[in-house]
């Protein structure tokens, strides 16, 4: 009996397994053109191994705990051997690791050594998430036969280019994944976890943001340096673009994402990559975030559950089970949806104006005042819940960020019907701002009746000339939620979400270089030249 074998099954709700009796080879050498050996282990039944479908992954995080005994246990013991790569220059791999730049070339040639194994059969299944997910995509335009199916979870092609955007430098994350991989074979580290965490906050208050990598791991990080000079159009960043290969992508493609992904414009956009293409494609999109605890094990029992039921039968040369390609967790409703497309058909944009007194209403604003906050970058509008790689990520109440003075809100009335939201959402807000450099952060909220306002999806845009009135157009992450009658759908303005995004120092100062902050006054029109108002994609009243 093997105790944990039975906890993964119920606690993922996995079919029974066909074997639990595994065995691991450890250290398996495989050679890359220039010399470098990756190491990786091979997972498969104690008896009648050999000739099964082979899952891969190659993983920059080592190659036991979460990517042994989450992933590559429950597989082996329903139908694949699981081969998991530790990637260049990490965890005993040689050579020296360059994040995301030399995956293209190490993939493919595992892809060769792997097939040319007398172990191998005649089928093998990509899959993982994250950066196990993006090692997929720079290798899907050139996949050798044997492999039948990938399985990308919350990932995508163009791995941190979204957070580099010129309109809007998403600091947390590539910062703290750089701080991540910089000290994870360090020893005990997962006893120093809490330190760690501690030293992150404090580096991302340094100033100048240059210096904050040696404040978090005591020494210069080439990819958090790049991070902070380079944004996602510059040359630097060229060679761990993988978008431009979607398209060529032939083999069948499930992608699982969440709600809360720091990934999923990107993960969505490869989708619709793929079905413009003509492909046939699935999409699975639940009310997860990227790491968090209370998510881990539904999003990953998600993964198996799809690898094994869409993954194993392409393998096999079987067709999977019949699905609609589109399957969404609607939140309000808390309810799984089938769709036949992203987006679905039938949700008509609505406009959504924001109004004095702090009123949102579908009807154009009368004349008004516009409002106005004071956004000071050495108090920083914080980040609360949302796309994040933190322990409070995802869905939060925001009491707390809603009761600072920069922060406006704007509230419907008492739905007396339901008004459901799938699809793309965006915001156009009347700005304008004291300082020609200044930020607009933009949430969307539902307040249930006892008036808990829960996030539901945001976004932000820097501006460069924001001491000029003008529109500014905000791109909110895409969201699939009904607003429940009885409740209300709020809209909060202000002016960022630090540390999620980089707080603006007011200058117009590069972010790796400012150290003067500035604070700004700012303004929101709300009348009929100036009709402030974000879009949503409805369908009022579903059957």
């Amino acid at each position: 009996m093997n105790p944990i074998s039975h906890l993964l099954e119920r606690l993922l709700k996995l079919p029974t397994p066909g074997t639990r009796h595994l065995v691991v080879q450890r250290d398996l050498r495989v050679a890359m053109p220039d010399g470098a050996e990756l190491l990786a282990d091979r997972w498969v039944p104690r008896a009648g191994g050999d000739g099964l479908p082979t899952a891969l992954m190659r993983s920059p995080y080592g190659r036991k705990g979460l990517f042994g005994a989450l992933l590559a246990r429950p597989l082996a013991e329903r139908g694949f051997q699981v081969l998991v790569q530790s990637t260049r220059g990490g965890f005993g791999s040689g050579g020296v690791f360059d994040p995301l730049r030399q995956e293209r070339e190490d993939g493919l040639a595992t892809l060769d050594w792997v097939v040319k194994q007398p172990w191998f059969g005649d089928a093998m299944v990509l899959l993982g998430p994250s950066y196990l997910g993006y090692v997929q995509w720079a290798v899907a335009d050139r996949l050798p036969p044997q492999v039948k199916a990938i399985v990308p979870q919350v990932t995508e092609s163009g791995l941190t280019l979204e957070f580099l955007r010129e309109d809007g430098l998403s600091l947390e994350t590539p910062f703290g994944w750089g701080v991540q991989v910089a000290v994870q074979e360090r020893r005990f580290a997962l006893l120093r976890q809490r330190g760690q965490a501690k030293k992150l906050i404090q580096a991302l208050n340094t100033l100048p943001l240059a210096q904050a990598d040696v404040v978090a791991i005591g020494h210069r990080s080439d990819y958090i340096q790049d991070v902070l000079a380079h944004p996602a159009d510059h040359p630097r960043w060229a060679d761990i673009d993988h978008r431009k290969r979607v398209a060529d992508v032939t083999v069948p493609v499930s992608s699982i994402a969440g709600w809360y992904d720091i990934f999923l414009p990107g993960q969505l956009r490869d989708f619709r990559t793929l079905q413009d293409a003509g492909r046939r494609p699935r999409l699975t999109v639940g009310p997860w975030t990227h790491a968090g605890r209370s998510d881990l094990l539904e999003s990953t029992g998600q993964t198996l559950r799809e690898t094994l039921e869409f993954g194993l039968a392409h393998a096999r040369g079987e067709e999977p089970p019949e699905r609609a390609p589109v399957r969404l967790f609607v939140m309000g409703e808390e309810a799984w949806r089938d769709f036949a497309s992203w987006p679905p058909e039938g949700y008509a944009p609505q406009r959504f104006h924001l109004r004095s007194g702090g009123t949102l209403s579908p009807d154009a604003p009368g004349e008004s005042a516009p409002d106005r906050y004071r956004y000071d970058p050495a108090d920083p509008t914080p980040a609360a819940g949302g796309v994040r790689m933190a322990p409070d990520a995802g869905r939060a109440d925001n009491a707390a960020l809603e009761a600072r003075a920069d922060v406006l809100t704007y509230t419907t009335a008492v739905l007396d019907d339901d008004v459901e939201v799938i699809g793309d959402v965006s915001a156009e807000i009347f700005f304008r701002s004291s300082l020609r450099f200044a930020d607009v952060f933009v949430r969307l909220c539902d307040v249930d009746p006892e008036g808990r306002s829960v996030n539901v999806c945001d976004g932000l845009t820097s501006l460069r000339n924001a001491d000029e009135p003008a529109a500014v157009a905000v791109r909110l992450w895409p969201t699939a939620h009904r607003f429940r009658r009885g409740h209300r759908i709020r809209v909060q303005v202000s002016s960022g979400a630090f540390p999620r995004y980089a707080r603006n120092p007011g200058t117009g100062e590069p972010h790796a270089t400012a150290v003067t902050l500035r604070a700004a006054d700012q303004e929101v029109h709300h009348d009929p030249d100036r009709p402030s108002a974000i879009t949503l994609p409805v369908r009022r009243s579903p059957a």
